[in-house]
């Protein structure tokens, strides 16, 4: 071997923990994040298939009847009107 490469093995033996340690760093905050991007795919999956579910029930639908309001309004009116 050249004397560059017997060098460079020498470092490299050197700093062999040091470089283990930085691979297995990175490797935890690789499926650290991967696994942060599955579960907010799955919980998106999820929410939109409820969504579909919820959007295909019947609804319930309330009637109001206003016909009391609406006199009480027309009374103010014709109130207002009578005094002017």
């Amino acid at each position: 071997m050249s004397q560059e490469k017997v060098d460079r093995y020498k470092k490299e033996k050197a700093n062999r923990k040091q470089i283990m340690r930085k691979q297995r760093m990175m490797n935890l905050v690789r499926k650290g994040v991967l696994t942060l991007v599955a579960l907010a795919l799955v919980g998106w999956l999820g929410y939109s298939a409820y969504d579909m579910y919820e959007s295909g029930k019947e609804r319930v639908v309330a009637e109001v009847n206003y016909d009391a309001v609406t006199d009480y309004l027309n009374g103010l009116t014709a109130q207002a009107d009578t005094e002017e």
